[in-house]
């Protein structure tokens, strides 16, 4: 890999994510509401109001919050929330690691059940199961997450009770470390299943069509001409070069994962950044909504910069420069 081209993607970082704080910066001040109003309620005098900016720094100008909210956030500091009072690095930090874990277990399983309903499809191209795969996966992306996520909730959970309803773990845990990761499985496996489901699609679809195009190819036609077995020329000739594609696609998804998350987390009670955005956003807590903006705008641009150069990995063909 040229490593002129990995020194440049990564210079190419720090303006995105600066771009995307500045702009997410704007739009909050902009929103409608004040959060002092939202912090101390509408029954205080002016003086106590005026204590409050001033406490907060809400009573400088725009440039200099900006400007202040960026000089801490290179240092490791976001601010101190406006409602809870502690620093809002801490508070989003007990809120990401299950999100990171929703969202990594929707990734990881819309990614193998998207790659094997596309190999699928692309073997039996134009057959029954080619058109009930794209029936389903199709349907499944068309459909709202919330929506999906209140169906599951009432017929997986409520209905036949595989599931619980909501929560991380049970109010009651186990007492063993294990009894309590498969108690965290129990709790994980459908919320995660409803977040990948729209994602399952995408995925399936640029693995049919990139599968089906390489079955056809020279170098397909020959190893099938070995006596290769079909699996064999489809797992190991040609499904890797239909990958690249595909690999794009995942990168660009983890951004919708974290804004699924969002409802899903709301839909089943799960305890991550998601409901915490959402209680932020009702209070204007500005410091824990432009720590949450920074943290996932940093992860999309990290992790399509990781699938960029992981493209060349999968795909030898393909050269940086």
């Amino acid at each position: 890999m040229n490593a002129g081209y990995v020194a440049r993607r990564l210079l190419q970082l720090l303006p995105s994510i600066a771009g995307i704080v500045l702009v997410a910066f704007l739009l909050l001040q902009m929103a409608p509401g004040d959060p002092i109003l939202a912090l101390a309620g509408e029954s205080g005098d002016a003086e106590y109001y005026a204590f409050m900016r001033e406490k907060f720094g809400l009573d400088d100008s725009m440039p200099e919050q900006l400007a202040r909210f960026a000089s801490n956030a290179i240092r490791g500091d976001l601010g101190v929330s406006y409602t809870q009072g502690r620093p809002a690095l801490t508070i989003i930090g007990e809120r990401l690691g299950a999100t990171l874990l929703l969202a990594g277990s929707a990734l990881v399983i819309s990614t193998i059940v998207g790659v094997l309903a596309g190999v699928i499809a692309a073997r039996y191209a134009g057959g029954v199961r080619d058109a009930a795969i794209t029936t389903v996966t199709l349907s499944l992306y068309a459909a709202p997450v919330f929506w999906i996520g209140q169906l599951a909730l009432l017929f997986f959970a409520l209905r036949l009770g595989w599931f619980p309803t909501n929560g991380m773990t049970s109010p009651s845990p186990p007492d063993t470390a294990f009894g309590q990761f498969l108690d965290l499985l129990h709790h994980l496996a459908l919320p995660a299943l409803v977040l990948a489901s729209q994602q399952v699609a995408s995925v399936s679809r640029l693995t049919r069509i990139g599968l089906v195009e390489e079955l056809s190819t020279d170098h397909v036609r020959t190893a099938r001409a070995k006596g290769l077995r079909e699996s064999t020329v489809v797992w190991r000739h040609a499904l890797r070069r239909a990958l690249g594609p595909v690999f794009t696609v995942i990168g660009a998804r983890i951004g919708y994962l974290f804004s699924g998350a969002v409802v899903v987390e709301i839909v089943f009670g799960w305890p991550g950044i998601g409901r915490l955005m959402l209680s932020a956003v009702q209070t204007r807590d500005g410091p824990i909504l432009l720590g949450i903006f920074l943290l996932v705008s940093t992860a999309v641009v990290v992790a399509n910069l990781i699938t960029d150069l992981a493209y060349g990995t999968v795909d030898p063909r393909i050269r940086y420069r």
